[in-house]
């Protein structure tokens, strides 16, 4: 059998971070003091100084890649940069760590929260919650790490002008879009200002039932005009419904000698046994004590859930835009009943891109860091997710976290997005990222300082518009980089 070589990735480079910070414990302060203190804090950072963005001179977005480059697979890598070049937009959505980078050096509110680290557009959607509800929320946290909450917020509000621009919205349709993402977070973080904490961590996006409650808003003339926008929504409701491990388990896997095995597709999926840089008899002896230790992450129920399965096949996955370099593999297992299988992925987390700004994690394990933030922020998480640390090769240990391959997953289609369909779902990110914050930070410091007028609304569009802007320089400085044969990229993958 022909062999597929995929290099080893050279040793993380250790350099200096600053110190490591968690999140503050709970204010003893009055719910009065908290909000007057968020609003004091506008007197030191007002809300239209927001709206700055000054790129350095020594900014260097291609050399932060490289840098980044350097702890990932060297052969994947050049297919990350290719899936970058594709547009201004898939540019963005790979680079979190120059944004990062460009956040430290904006007016900050010091108000710290939880950060999904990387909230652009993309990174929400549908998803299943353990009740088979479908719930709408963050979920991609690889990034993840306490930091100033407005970081989040203005990632965001950037995604939704780079989208907008890209699908060919005027420059006022755009700075709608712009203006509801923070109006949106903005009136939302009130709302759970005047809410108990437990009502708070209890609210959630069902999307079954916010279509249902649109709908009776509409009269029956405005429902008919919405007819078919409606049932468009319901159809990719639907298909959603149909994207899960079931599914996944069918597309990627087929039945040999009675066990399931992992369709090869290289260099995008490759099986274990065709991976030459490892043993893979080797690997397979380890893996039951490496799941062991992944097991005690969960809750007790869902390890004795997980005691159902037994490992069939093990293969490399190349994933997402960001993440491409860093190891991914899936796991498929066998059941003890006929049509019991699970298939799981394990992606490795390395330290978050804002790590450098904010403040190294205080979890030892990065894999611990990503389920620690996603519980934090996820009104509901999936009932596999958890961590462990694995040395497929005698050289290093890598941290992973572990979830479902696919369970009910939908992300909106991006370039099919209209201006009134992408305002809506600006709306929605608007408040489940409010939401997310409310539940790690203070919710009436945040509050306090955003206050009931549009000026952080507009301070944020501000930014947002700025920002698109110096992601097309950055987009057009990688393709010029790959010209020049500073960084090497491969398309169509």
């Amino acid at each position: 059998m022909a062999q597929t070589k995929v290099p080893e990735r050279p040793p993380v480079r250790k350099k200096a971070a600053p110190r490591r910070r968690a999140l503050p414990k709970a204010d003893e302060r009055s719910v009065e003091e908290r909000a007057a203190s968020g609003k004091a804090a506008r007197a030191t950072t007002p809300l239209e100084a927001h709206a700055e963005f000054k790129p350095a001179e020594s900014r260097d977005p291609v050399g932060l890649l490289i840098r980044q480059a350097e702890t990932r697979v060297p052969e994947l890598v050049p297919i990350r940069h290719g899936r970058m070049l594709v547009s201004p937009f898939t540019y963005y959505r790979g680079a979190a760590l120059p944004m990062a980078a460009d956040l430290a050096t904006t007016p900050t509110s010091n108000l710290r929260t939880q950060l999904c680290g990387d909230a652009h557009l993309s990174n929400f959607g549908v998803y299943a919650s353990p009740d088979r509800r479908l719930v709408f929320d963050i979920n991609d946290f690889d990034e993840t790490l306490p930091g100033p909450f407005e970081w989040d917020v203005k990632r965001l509000a950037a995604s939704f002008v780079v989208a907008g621009r890209g699908n060919g919205f005027t420059e006022k349709q755009t700075r709608k879009v712009t203006i509801a993402t923070a109006a949106h977070y903005r009136t939302a973080m009130r709302e759970f200002a005047g809410q108990s904490i437990l009502d708070v961590w209890y609210a959630r996006f069902n999307i079954e039932d916010v279509l249902q409650e649109y709908e009776s808003t509409l009269t029956p003339r405005k429902l008919k005009r919405r007819k078919a926008a409606i049932t468009a929504t319901e159809a990719q409701l639907a298909k959603a419904r149909t994207r899960d491990n079931l599914q996944a388990i069918d597309k990627l896997t087929t039945v040999v000698n009675g066990h399931r095995q992992i369709i090869s597709d290289p260099p995008l999926v490759v099986r274990l046994d065709d991976l030459t840089e490892f043993d893979a008899d080797d690997v397979r002896s380890r893996l039951n004590k490496i799941l062991t230790k992944y097991r005690v992450t969960l809750q007790s129920d869902r390890r004795h859930l997980f005691d159902h399965f037994t490992i069939a096949d093990v293969a490399h996955k190349v994933v997402g835009v960001g993440s491409v370099g860093t190891r991914a593999w899936i796991v498929a297992f066998d059941g003890r009943a006929q049509n019991d299988w699970l298939l799981l992925q394990a992606k490795q987390a390395e330290a978050s891109a804002l790590a450098d700004y904010a403040g190294e994690s205080e979890y030892a394990n990065e894999g611990q860091r990503v389920v620690a933030g996603q519980h934090l922020m996820q009104a509901t998480s999936d009932i596999f997710l958890g961590w462990l640390r694995a040395q497929p090769t005698d050289e290093h240990y890598d941290d992973y976290y572990v979830r479902q391959l696919r369970d009910w997953k939908e992300s909106a289609d991006i370039e099919r997005l209209t201006p009134r369909s992408m305002d809506l779902y600006a709306q929605s990110c608007g408040w489940t990222l409010a939401r997310a914050h409310a539940r790690s930070g203070d919710r009436f410091e945040i509050a306090g300082y955003l206050g009931n007028s549009a000026k952080f609304d507009n301070a944020i569009a501000d930014f947002a518009e700025r920002y698109a802007d110096q992601n097309e320089r950055d987009h057009a400085a990688l393709a010029a980089a790959v010209a020049d044969g500073r960084i090497e990229a491969q398309t169509g993958v």
